[in-house]
């Protein structure tokens, strides 16, 4: 992202989720970018001058730019912050490429709870809920061909 404005340009936004972790960031996006495939950026605390060795080696900032086209971003928290999760927020992926969401789903429930089995719902599409091994909620839909 560039934080020069072109007044020629048109101006875009993008929607990115953004993931909080207690100290395993690192390991958490090393195992989306096995996921999802891409880009993995990690910036540590220690490339910005902290001073705190605990912090040094925590990740400040992680950008993934996967091979699909998503984004994730993600840090470790500071000392003194908590990390809660909880089941207020859920990472989504839905499209009708089933051999590319299978695998997505399958690299992400193993080791983790799923919540509902991947399978065709009462609309039609292929859906299924999990939390990764990470604590992270995930929901997959396959949208189904429509007749």
């Amino acid at each position: 992202m560039s934080s020069t404005y072109d007044e020629g340009a048109a101006m875009t936004s993008q929607l990115n989720p953004y993931l909080a972790f207690a100290g395993n960031a690192r390991e958490a996006m090393e195992f989306y970018q096995q996921v999802f495939g891409g880009d993995l950026h990690l910036t540590t605390f220690g490339e910005f001058g902290t001073e705190d060795p605990a912090l040094a080696d925590q990740v400040m900032h992680a950008l993934l730019r996967t091979t699909s086209g998503h984004v994730l971003m993600a840090s470790d928290l500071p000392p003194g912050v908590e990390l809660r999760r909880g089941n207020g927020n859920t990472i989504s992926l839905s499209g009708d490429d089933a051999d590319e969401l299978r695998g997505y789903w399958q690299r992400l429930s193993e080791g983790g709870i799923v919540a509902l089995a991947l399978e065709k719902q009462m609309w039609g599409d292929e859906f299924g809920q999990c939390e990764d091994r990470f604590g992270v909620g995930w929901m997959v839909n396959i949208s189904q061909p429509q007749s």
